[in-house]
């Protein structure tokens, strides 16, 4: 077991206090279905490890290729499925929208209703943003990688869920941070994969993959 995930260096994302952290997963695709139960467990694991507390809210997605690679498309411009993408959603940003809505309701943004009031913002729970993984292209990627695709899908909850939170891995200190975090979160939530995905000689993830190609274009 390890001592615990390397030492934060972000300030922890807190929500309303009177509240707790939730996870909610859905498993979109049949192809390779999964334990929603379980990974969505791990994801609340590692926000909680990562200092996420009171009311806050994560969305967990399960995808097919198709769907992966149409988000792909339109918000990273690269053609293909990846294995993993993840939506944060800035604090700030949420707080502007609630704030500068007059009238309205979080986060669907329709009308409170002639009997509601508009929520104060400190009763809403901190949104911290969406992971979408697409099974398919993990376990195709597995055996290179992580080399199981329970491993795989470990590897991806937890490097989602590092993204939504700010963590980001285009620079080589960014990346060995945000390595340490991976594998000190599955050593403590999940167990060893079966191969080591963070070797220089491993191959990388299509997502990963992808990252490379955006940072030659940019």
């Amino acid at each position: 077991m390890a001592d615990g995930p390397p030492r934060r260096i972000r300030p922890p994302r807190r929500g309303p206090v009177d509240g707790e952290v939730e996870v909610f997963v859905a498993d979109e695709q049949v192809a390779h279905p999964v334990d929603a139960t379980r990974w969505g467990r791990l994801a609340e694991q590692v926000l909680l490890a990562e200092g996420v507390s009171g009311a806050a809210e994560l969305a967990l997605l399960f995808v097919d290729e198709e769907v992966m690679a149409d988000l792909n498309r339109r918000f990273m411009r690269v053609d293909g499925p990846t294995d993993v993408l993840s939506f944060p959603l800035d604090g700030d940003l949420v707080a502007a929208v609630v704030d500068g809505h007059e009238g309205g309701r979080w986060p669907d943004a329709a009308g409170p209703g002639p009997d509601r009031e508009p929520p104060e913002l400190g009763e809403l729970p901190l949104l911290l943003g969406d992971v979408v993984v697409c099974p398919a292209v993990a376990a195709r990627n597995a055996p290179a990688h992580a080399g199981s695709v329970d491993d795989e899908l470990a590897l991806l909850v937890v490097h989602g869920v590092l993204h939504v939170l700010g963590h980001d891995h285009a620079e080589p200190d960014e990346r060995a941070e945000m390595q340490g975090r991976e594998r000190a979160h599955l050593e403590a939530f999940h167990g060893i994969p079966a191969l080591d995905p963070w070797q220089p000689d491993a191959e990388a993830s299509e997502g990963e993959q992808a990252d490379a190609r955006r940072g030659e274009d940019a």
